[in-house]
This record gives C-alpha cells, structure tokens and sequence, in this order.
C-alpha cells in the first residue's frame, strides 16, 4: 500500500462502454443498521455478512489508492449505517490523508452523530448527509420501528456544531407515509442553512414492500414546495453527474429531488460502490460484483488490484434505472425476501445506497 502523501502514478483513465468516467465511490464500512426503515430494511431479522469477510480499514484505503489511481476523486461513507462501525475515524484520517482525493463525506442516520461529530471532523471528514424522512415522534416511531427522532436532531444539531463544510438532509419521500411533511422539512433545513434532497422511493435491495401507488415522482414533490414557498426554478449550475437536480427558491434557499425512478440518470452515472466485504459494484440494481477481497487477500499485487477494477468498469454496461423504468405497469419490487436471504449483496444496506 502506497503511504500517505505519496504521489500516485495515474494509468489510463477508464470509460465503460458508453464513455462514462469512473470518479465517485461509495464506500460502505457494515451492512448493519440501527434502524429498520420501510423503504430499506421493512423485515426485522437479516442474513448478515460474516465479519471475518469484512474488510479492515487498512485494506479499504488500499482499494481507494487503486481506484484514486484510476480517477475517483471523491469518497462517500456508507452503511447500513457507518457510524456502528468501531473507530471510523481511523479510516477517515486514512482517507482525508490521500491526495488524490478532493472529497470524503459520510451518509448516516443521524442516531449516533451527537457522540461522533467532532472526533469525525477533526479526523478530516468534510461534509455529512443526515437522513430525516420526518418531523413527527410517532410517524418516526412507525416508519424506522425505533424511537430515536429525538437522536437524530440531536445528530444534526451536533453536524451543524463541529463546523463541517457542508451538511445535508436526505429525505425519502413516501406517498401516504410522508409526503404531507415535504414543505414542513425544507422550513426545518432553511432555518438551519441546511440543503435537503427529496428523493423518490426506489425499488432497489430490500424494498420489498415497493409499490407504484408509493412513489411521490418529482413534478409532486415540487407542487407541493411551491404551494407553500412560490416559484421554484431550477439551479443555474450545472447538475453534471450529480445525482440530484437542484432547485432555489426566491429567497435563495436551495434544495435538491432525486428522481431516479420516474427521470433516471443513468447516461452520467461515474459512481461505483465497494461494499464491507470488498464487492465492486458498478450499479446499484446490478446482480453481481467483482470480489476485490479475494484479490486482496490472496496477494495480488497493486498493479493487479488496478487492472481487475479497470476492466470491470472497461466492460460497464449497466444502465439499471433506465431498465427498471422500461419495465412500466409490469415493475415489482427488485427481489424477494427469498432471493434477499440466499445473496445479502443485493441489499441496498449491503452495497451502500
């Protein structure tokens, strides 16, 4: 493994098969979660990955320098949820310490943040994206099976105090479940300078409770911004592969949708996703990954590591949410609780959403 602060030599930067760079990865660091929400985990009880296939920080910054060396150049952190993974901050500093990396952010439920906020920071982590799908106790209470709002305030509360740069809300919005709260949460993030992104119910790993009726498609999501705010315009910015099109009110408050359900971005998608036990995942709807840990530990060599990654994104065809739109009325959820228990790698928990 190369040391910190050591120049990189870059190889051919790769494009997959429809010249789509590799530049973002999403790093999950455990499949487990402290929540159970409807629209990722809705069973209770999980097949669990084995923690001797879970991969050692070490090992993990070893694969970013690999992928750094290919052209990502940002880093998100994920789970399940990141922050029931012991002494994260040991990977963030391992991380931050990468010069090939512009970017390391995090994305959590929010519920241990209070305590993790500022060891986080001062580690080197940059921004942090919190989840809030609602304001109320009880519909908390109903939408995660855990009593924890007051928690995941607290954690927002305790972002916005240990001088992250940016701090984001993730809200996933639920037809007949939280679609009423979508003005009552952007309030909540303008009078915190948070931005929010309303993002569209997804029929992805463990959503097997997924249905049309569910899904509140963007065009809603900003009626309903509008009744209550005025005008909405589209951002001036230009969106390039991010996965949210963001919007500002007159007033200037910013605010993102997610609408890869119904408006997919499939054409500019550069992201990858490295899960726990070291899988590449070059979609987040694809069958299968590549086994880097099996690499890793049977000895391969750097250059090795670097040419296995290159030639799986080389051959990249995915375009899953594009496909998954095509299937119109005939759409059902992505897999069974069946299929679910024997391959646990489709789980959006597992690969990092």
């Amino acid at each position: 493994m190369r040391p910190p602060g050591a120049r990189y030599s870059v190889a051919p930067l790769p494009s997959d098969a429809f010249q789509r760079p590799l530049r973002s990865l999403r790093i999950s660091v455990t499949d487990r979660c402290n929540l159970r929400c409807s629209y990722c985990m809705p069973e209770e009880n999980y097949v669990w990955l084995p923690r001797s296939d879970i991969l050692s920080f070490e090992e993990t910054a070893r694969l970013v320098d690999a992928l750094v060396g290919l052209g990502v150049d940002e880093v998100r952190i994920t789970g399940g949820e990141p922050l029931l993974r012991q002494d994260l901050d040991v990977l963030v500093r391992l991380l931050a310490a990468r010069p090939g990396l512009r970017d390391v952010s995090l994305t959590t439920n929010g519920v241990l943040l209070p305590q993790h906020a500022e060891p986080l920071r001062a580690a080197g982590l940059r921004r942090v994206t919190v989840s809030l799908d609602t304001l109320q106790r009880e519909r908390f209470r109903r939408l995660t099976r855990r009593d924890d709002l007051e928690r995941v305030l607290a954690g927002i509360d305790a972002a916005l105090a240990a001088g992250f740069d940016r701090v984001k809300l993730n809200t996933v919005v639920l037809g007949g479940s939280n679609d009423d709260e979508v003005a009552d949460i952007l309030q909540f993030a303008r009078a915190r300078g948070l931005e929010v992104r309303f993002i569209e119910y997804m029929d992805v790993g463990g959503a097997t409770q997924w249905a049309h009726h569910a899904v509140v498609p963007a065009p809603a999501i900003l009626a309903a911004i509008e009744t209550r705010f005025g005008r909405v315009q589209p951002d001036r910015d230009p969106r390039g592969s991010a996965p949210a099109q963001r919007y500002v009110l007159d007033d200037g408050t910013v605010f993102g949708v997610i609408a890869s359900t119904t408006q997919p971005f499939c054409g500019a998608c550069d992201r990858a996703r490295l899960t726990a036990d070291g899988s590449l995942f070059t979609c987040l709807y694809a069958r299968a990954g590549v086994d880097l840990r099996a690499l890793l530990r049977g000895g391969a060599s750097d250059a090795e590591l670097t040419a296995r990654i290159a030639d799986a994104w080389h051959r990249r065809t995915d375009r899953g949410a594009e496909e998954r739109l095509r299937l119109a009325a005939e759409r059902r959820p992505f897999a069974d609780v069946g299929e679910l228990r024997r391959t646990p790698h489709l789980e959006m928990h597992t690969r990092g959403g």
